[in-house]
């Protein structure tokens, strides 16, 4: 029976929490980031991974011939990026197939980043969404073309928010202001039949949908502390984005949609 040394495990547990991690904050849902770090441990040949799952933080333990590692490694908050997950799994793979060992692992995941879309292609595809939308609920072309230029410039300054480290809440806050004042023109100026409808479409990006689902899943699979920390969290956004719209009707005097 091959025995691993207190070092080799620590390198191993090492490398495996800083994989949960990294799922943990680009959204993956809590069964699947504990699943992939005790196959990830087995195949590394540890006999057991424990884990404590939290919003902002991972406990990990592994077990292996009466000896025991532990950790704990914080989490910070990222944008939402499948990818990134994607890459773990499929690591993951690579690992039970014994195609890389624990120091390739941690250089892989060193390695691993982010993969954006064309930040321009963002913006275009959430206005036409938002336009689109619009558009299906009865909007006349004169709201679908202010809804499409409201959703996209309000994409836009997200996204700057978002490059100057901005908080979620401020920039989900100031990202429905600046929708709702753009929208507001087919209001303010009487050039649309539909005015309401384009208030209502051109905020649909700020939706937290994943963050919802996440939470529903989270809780259904018995993992309630994280369930109820990411509707919690959600529920922040939406209240969030709530107040930037209020704020910019309150400004033109708009009663509501």
């Amino acid at each position: 029976m091959n025995t691993i040394s207190y070092d080799e495990q620590t390198h191993i547990t090492r490398a495996i929490i800083k994989a949960a991690v990294m799922m943990l904050e680009f959204g993956a849902e809590s069964k699947l980031i504990e699943q992939t770090s005790q196959r990830m441990g087995a195949a590394l040949g540890v006999d057991s991974v424990e884990m404590s799952l939290i919003p902002s933080a991972i406990v990990l333990t592994t077990l292996t011939h009466n000896q025991s590692v532990t950790t704990t490694r914080m989490a910070h908050h990222k944008p939402i990026n499948m990818s990134i997950v994607f890459d773990v799994q499929r690591l993951c793979i690579e690992l039970e197939k014994k195609k890389v060992d624990v120091q390739t692992v941690m250089e892989r995941l060193k390695n691993i980043q982010p993969n954006y879309y064309n930040r321009w292609l963002v913006v275009f595809m959430v206005g036409i969404s938002c336009a689109s939308f619009a558009y299906l609920r009865g909007a006349d072309w004169v709201a679908f073309v202010i809804t499409f230029l409201a959703s996209s410039g309000a994409m836009f300054v997200r996204q700057e928010l978002a490059k100057h480290k901005f908080i979620s809440l401020l920039v989900f806050a100031i990202t429905a202001f600046v929708a709702t004042i753009i929208a507001s023109l087919s209001y303010v100026s009487n050039i649309s039949s539909t005015p309401s409808i384009a208030l209502s479409a051109s905020v649909l990006l700020l939706v937290p949908g994943f963050p919802f689902i996440n939470s529903f899943l989270d809780a259904v699979k018995g993992y309630l502390s994280m369930g109820w920390g990411r509707w919690l969290q959600a529920t922040l956004l939406t209240l969030a984005t709530s107040m930037g719209i209020i704020f910019a009707m309150s400004i033109l005097n708009i009663k509501g949609w």
